[in-house]
């Protein structure tokens, strides 16, 4: 009887874990597992260390301390164990990405990948995003333009990743992307690609690659905001044909 009860708790259990896969954001689950091999990695370090095996246990645990952003040897080694394990470059430290539309203001942090943002026009106008729930954010889509309604869906796909499913039509159902509405300008570019007027073409490239990472819809980022940098690129690119 003991052992039923503990199988039917694993699957339970089991189950549960699952489920949470399932709806987590892949950005943060990717971080986690980053963090929970680190540790792993950190405390199979220390029990070979204490048995004396120190040719296992010391690169055991310089791969632990690359994996959780840190270096025992200085900034120089800590870089290039950032970019064996995804961190290849510090460039786009506290860097972000501005994309608006005649409702939102919405700011991609590059390091996380979270998306946050404000309202700029309407009664809640100053508000930010994070003030609301689900349902107060869906209702918002009834009088959002198209192009908001696009980028109020990016938001709540990265805030509650399992809103599609749970949405039982109306307005919290989604009405698909729409395209930006006129020609982007230069400065809406950098804006989205995060860089400053006068960037070369190197650096829009690296920019564009970087966020496309993260952006890109097989990544379970969004199709919206990866076809604005799309155009973010190009609109600057034609700029240095010209």
């Amino acid at each position: 009887m003991p052992t039923l009860i503990a199988g039917l708790v694993a699957v339970v259990v089991l189950y549960s874990l699952l489920q949470m896969f399932r709806a987590a954001n892949p950005a943060m689950l990717a971080r986690a597992v980053k963090i929970a091999g680190g540790i792993l990695a950190l405390a199979v370090a220390a029990f070979t260390g204490i048995k004396g095996e120190l040719a296992v246990a010391l690169p055991l645990g310089i791969f632990g301390a690359g994996l959780l952003g840190w270096s025992p040897f200085g900034a120089t080694v800590g870089g290039n164990l950032g970019g064996m394990f995804g961190r290849r470059s510090q460039r786009s430290a506290g860097q972000t990405s501005r994309v608006r539309s005649h409702f939102l203001d919405m700011t991609l942090d590059h390091d996380s990948g979270a998306l946050s943002g404000r309202i700029v026009a309407g009664p809640d106008a100053g508000r930010s995003l994070g003030d609301f729930d689900l349902p107060q954010l869906a209702a918002m889509m009834a009088r959002f333009d198209a192009e908001s309604c696009a980028l109020l869906e990016s938001y709540l796909d990265g805030r509650f990743p399992a809103w599609r499913q749970n949405a039982q039509g109306g307005a919290a159902g989604g009405r698909g992307h729409a395209a930006a509405s006129g020609k982007m300008t230069n400065e809406e570019a950098y804006q989205i690609l995060g860089l400053q007027p006068g960037a070369g073409k190197d650096e829009i490239g690296r920019a564009h690659r970087g966020l496309m990472k993260k952006l890109h819809p097989d990544q379970g980022g969004s199709t919206y905001l990866a076809a604005r940098v799309n155009e973010a690129k190009d609109t600057l690119l034609r700029t240095h044909r010209g």
